[in-house]
């Protein structure tokens, strides 16, 4: 069957009611990744959405598809990719509108992608033990430098007597973020949030385990969607319930994914996302007499004055420079990585031909 793609190209502007989502736009798909092709390659290669990556390939679905497509891309959850039926670990992956990613745990050296084309980050955490501000300006951070709309969500307000310190707090991070306070489990809870969960659409909930991420999905569903479970009392501490990141569709077509808690976010490569998190910091330190300025003792800086003069907390300033000084020594080890990566890479070539030339003489 020839399916007409037209309808998924840039259109032009129109002052009438929008027309029901097509079966892509229920998926997620936007004019910024129509415009990357032409009807003719979404003719042969049509457009499919990555909703799960496993160890034998990634799982993707599109307008009559739903496969396994073999390891050959290099794709993570959300990603599109153009469909390759005949060879599909060549299908092409298209330019992301956004891509979350972060330092792989342990002493790999690499950077491991967490999702990509989110259109909303739902950083959430809880009002009680779990409540931590250095842990959400790390999500803050990431979702700035992936180029996403990040959401504070504060859960379990019905559990806590006072809520109000941990808005503050929340609030205080960033003059760019929405800061939400609900009960995960109440019917106001997708009302909370239906500013950002509208139709074609993708929304991801970032944050540890037990804080309610995938309560909230469920609630977004109206059904059991996802697996919940409970915290522990002594520590607030919750049990991972999501073992894998997974891109679920409404009926409607907003695209929601639901991530594992993750306790362990080392940055990297996220100096653009920590500025514009701490943009209040960094238009201080561009003030100071000196441009190698360390904000301690140096006369003329601005930084130290606005903390004498009590507009600059200092434990703020402090989170900024550990930040700071791990975005830089694993960037550095990034690049450290590539080198050797692509050293090695140019003597194995060196070598396989030497061996190659010797066999021929033979």
């Amino acid at each position: 069957m020839t399916r007409d793609y037209s309808l998924f190209l840039p259109q032009g502007t129109s002052q009438a009611q929008p027309a029901p989502l097509s079966g892509l736009a229920k998926l997620g798909w936007q004019p910024f990744f129509a415009q990357q092709t032409d009807l003719e390659t979404l003719t042969a290669t049509p457009p499919v959405r990555v909703i799960e990556v496993h160890r034998n390939g990634v799982h993707v679905v599109g307008d009559g598809i739903d496969t396994l497509i073999p390891p050959g891309p290099e794709a993570t959850v959300g990603d599109w990719l153009l469909y390759d039926g005949e060879l599909p670990s060549r299908s092409e992956v298209l330019e992301r509108k956004s891509l979350f990613k972060r330092r792989a745990a342990g002493h790999d050296r690499s950077i491991q992608m967490i999702a990509a084309n989110v259109d909303t980050a739902f950083v959430v955490t809880s009002c009680n033990q779990d409540f931590n501000v250095a842990r959400l300006e790390r999500f803050l951070a990431l979702a700035f430098e992936a180029e996403v709309s990040p959401v504070v969500v504060l859960t379990k307000a019905d559990l806590c007597d006072d809520t109000d310190p941990y808005v503050q707090e929340a609030s205080a991070i960033s003059d760019r973020v929405p800061v939400v306070l609900l009960n995960a489990r109440s019917d106001e809870a997708v009302q909370a949030l239906a500013d950002w969960c509208k139709p074609g659409q993708t929304v991801a909930f970032l944050g540890t385990s037990g804080v309610g991420k995938s309560t909230l999905v469920n609630a977004i569903f109206g059904s059991e969607k996802v697996k919940t479970g409970e915290i522990r009392e002594d520590d607030s501490r919750g049990r991972h319930t999501t073992t894998r990141r997974q891109l679920h569709f409404t009926p409607d077509g907003i695209a929601v994914l639901d991530t594992p808690g993750m306790r362990e976010l080392q940055l990297a490569e996220t100096g653009d996302g920590i500025a514009d998190l701490f943009a209040d910091v960094v238009e201080l330190a561009t003030q100071c007499k000196f441009n190698d300025c360390a904000h301690e003792t140096e006369p003329g800086c601005k930084v130290r004055a606005a903390i004498e003069a009590g507009t600059l907390d200092q434990a703020r300033l402090e989170r900024w420079r550990k930040l700071e000084a791990e975005d830089r020594h694993n960037t550095a080890s990034m690049a450290e990585r590539r080198a050797y990566d692509k050293s090695f890479g140019k003597m194995i070539k060196t070598v396989t031909k030497a061996h190659k030339g010797r066999k021929g003489r033979k």
